[in-house]
C-alpha cells in the first residue's frame, strides 16, 4: 500500500468479522501483534501494518511526526473501506490516540500502556546520542539508552538487560527507533488534550509495570471521557507477548460490547 507521501506501508491481514487495526510499538513490526492476533482472528478481520521506518515498510521522511503515522492509518482505513476498531501497543497506542484525535473513522480504541510521559524537548539529546551509537553499530549501548531514558526501566532490570549481547538474528530496528524518537521529541506531554477522544476506550496495563507509567495512565484515564480500565496481575509492559491469550480475551470482551 502507498501512503499519502508515497511511503510504502506493508501489512498482514487475517481473520474475518469487524475490521480491527493493530498498531505495534517501537522496536516492533509485522510480528508484534501475532501472538494476540492468533486468538482474535476467529472473531475479527485483523489488519497489522508495519509502521514507517520498520521493514518491510518504507523508511518515510525525516524528521518523522505523529501526523505522518496518522496519514498512514488514514490510507489503510481507506483501503479497508469501513470504520475500524483501533488497537495500539506502547508507542503504537500513542499513535492510535493521535489518529482518533485527528478524526479518523474509528469506532473504539484499545490502548496498551502508551508512554505519554516520554515526549518533548528533553528527548532531543537522547535522539542525538542514539543516532551516534547506531552509526557505530553499538547496539548494546543503544538498547540500554532507550530502556533507561525512554522506557524508564528500573536499574535492577537494566542490569539484567546488560547480562547478554543482542542476538545476531534480531532485526535491526535502529531506523524505526530513530524515526519514533523524532516524533516523541516533537510531541507534547500534555495529557489534557486527550479529552477530545470521545470514542469508547479500553486502557490496559500490567500491575507490575514500573513508574511513571502507572501514574501517567491514571492521568490519562481522568482525561478520557469514556474509558474502561483493565489491569493484568503479575504482568509488566510486555504482557501482550507473555500472556497473549489473556490480552486477547480482554480485547474481545471490550469490542463485543462497544
Amino acid at each position: 500500500m502507498e501512503s499519502f507521501d508515497g511511503t510504502a506501508i506493508s501489512y498482514r491481514q487475517l481473520g474475518s468479522g469487524p475490521p480491527v487495526v493493530l498498531v505495534h510499538g517501537s522496536g516492533g513490526g509485522l510480528h508484534s501483534w501475532q501472538p494476540v492476533a492468533e486468538h482474535l482472528s476467529a472473531r475479527f478481520e485483523l489488519w497489522m501494518p508495519a509502521r514507517r521506518g520498520y521493514a518491510p515498510s518504507g523508511p518515510g521522511r525525516s524528521p518523522k511526526r505523529f501526523a505522518d503515522e496518522v496519514g498512514d492509518l488514514e490510507a489503510l482505513i481507506a483501503e479497508i473501506g469501513r470504520p475500524v476498531d483501533l488497537v495500539g501497543m506502547s508507542y503504537g497506542a500513542t499513535v492510535a490516540l493521535h489518529a482518533v484525535a485527528s478524526g479518523l473513522p474509528v469506532r473504539s480504541l484499545v490502548l496498551w500502556e502508551p508512554p505519554l510521559y516520554a515526549a518533548g524537548e528533553e528527548l532531543t539529546p537522547v535522539l542525538d546520542e542514539f543516532a551516534a551509537l547506531s552509526a557505530t553499530g553499538d547496539r548494546r549501548r543503544a538498547d540500554r539508552l532507550l530502556a533507561e531514558k525512554v522506557a524508564r526501566v528500573p536499574a535492577a532490570l537494566l542490569d539484567l538487560m546488560d547480562a547478554g549481547e543482542p542476538a545476531d538474528d534480531e532485526p535491526d530496528d535502529a531506523l524505526g527507533w530513530h524515526r519514533d524518537l523524532e516524533s516523541l521529541a516533537a510531541d507534547s506531554a500534555d495529557l489534557g488534550r486527550w479529552s477530545t477522544v470521545t470514542v469508547p476506550t479500553l486502557l490496559m496495563r500490567g500491575a507490575d509495570t514500573w513508574q511513571p507509567m502507572p501514574e501517567t495512565l491514571d492521568r490519562l484515564a481522568n482525561a478520557l471521557p469514556h474509558v474502561t480500565r483493565t489491569t493484568f496481575p503479575g504482568q509488566m509492559h510486555f504482557a501482550p507477548s507473555v500472556v497473549p491469550e489473556a490480552v486477547a480475551a480482554e480485547i474481545t470482551r471490550f469490542l463485543s460490547r462497544s
